[in-house]
């Protein structure tokens, strides 16, 4: 009967901090990544695919550009091959900054009720600063990017480093991740992740728990989702 026993506490509590993935989580610029590597592709005379493309979601950007000279197959090295991502996207992104359902309304309501929110990428700040130009400054307390860290996603190191810049346990923190190389970062470092599945599947695993979407989701909404898995195992024993 101890099997069923729930925790008495509340489990609404909101997070201590929100985590935040950028690409394909808050906005989805996952296709404006893809149409420049085929247009690379394209300008150097290589090969590419879309299972390559989708092969690089969520990976930190040297790792993207190793993995694009070898499988493309064209005479750039790492450095240029990202630079030349990094002026496609960038162009793209300034032009229009493609939000994803339900992402800004959360991070607004988030503001309200006080919790602090990071903005955890591996895209390089050049390219996060047009997309945070669109937003009321204030509403990230810090930004970590793919060119701040040693160690980018699926390493701890980067929602390490946001939890230790807010000032907050990384066990206390809610990440919001669409890639499974996003989630094992987060997980790795201690937090709950929220995970909302965008252009590619994402598996289950320990502190992850699945929304479809972000719209209609407030804090408080956020804290019931996350809630579940400290009463899941219970029922189910």
């Amino acid at each position: 009967m101890s099997g069923h026993h729930l925790d008495p506490r509340p489990r609404t509590e909101l997070p201590a901090a929100v985590l935040w993935d950028m690409d394909g989580t808050l906005v989805d610029t996952e296709p404006y990544w893809v149409e420049t590597e085929f247009a690379m592709a394209e300008k150097y005379g290589g090969t590419w695919s879309h299972e390559h493309a989708m092969n690089l979601v969520g990976n930190a950007l040297l790792d993207s550009g190793d993995y694009i000279r070898e499988h493309m197959g064209i005479d750039r090295t790492t450095t240029q091959i990202v630079e030349e991502l990094l002026d496609g996207v960038v162009a793209r992104v300034e032009h229009s900054v493609p939000w994803r359902p339900g992402a800004r309304e959360l991070l607004h309501d988030l503001a309200e009720q006080g919790v602090p929110c990071a903005l955890v990428t591996m895209s390089w700040q050049r390219f996060v600063d047009p997309i945070l130009a669109q937003l009321p400054s204030g509403l990230f307390a810090s930004v970590v990017t793919g060119d701040r860290v040693t160690y980018g996603k699926p390493h701890p190191e980067p929602y390490l480093t946001a939890a230790a810049e807010l000032g907050v346990a990384p066990e206390d923190c809610l990440a919001i991740e669409d890639s499974n190389t996003g989630a094992t970062s987060a997980a790795a470092a201690g937090c709950t992740v929220l995970c909302v599945p965008n252009h590619v599947p994402m598996h289950e695993g320990e502190r992850r728990v699945f929304a479809e979407s972000l719209s209609g989701l407030d804090a408080r909404g956020l804290a019931r989702i996350v809630s579940l898995p400290a009463e899941e195992p219970a029922l189910e024993a």
